[in-house]
């Protein structure tokens, strides 16, 4: 068998660094979705993100709002913590190039 070579500065660290792999991403399959209404909900296995559209031009306040559900993306905690670091990363780019993000109330 062929062992592998340790360099001075592996030896001196005492630790090796694990590569990272490739990450090839198959977009063959996938589908797109339009959204303008999005809600969370959780349990404690996990976080469960609804997408949908609002679809009402002229709201009328007496009456109830109602959102067609596209999609539902179910993720582990952990899973649906990066997202959240990834989507706050994503938001401050958009913002660095094209200005604030105002939310109307």
């Amino acid at each position: 068998m062929a062992e592998q070579k340790k360099t001075a500065a592996d030896s001196a660290s005492g630790a090796e660094q694990p590569q990272a792999p490739e990450v090839r991403w198959d977009d063959s399959e996938m589908q797109s979705s339009y959204a303008n209404v999005c809600n969370v909900q959780g349990t404690r296995e996990e976080i469960v993100l609804l997408f949908g559209a609002n679809q009402s031009l002229m709201q009328d306040l007496s009456q109830p709002v109602n959102i067609k559900l596209s999609n539902r993306i179910m993720l582990n905690p952990a899973a649906a913590k990066r997202f959240s670091i990834l989507l706050q990363m994503g938001l401050e780019q958009y913002e660095k190039k094209y200005g604030e993000i105002k939310l109307s109330e």
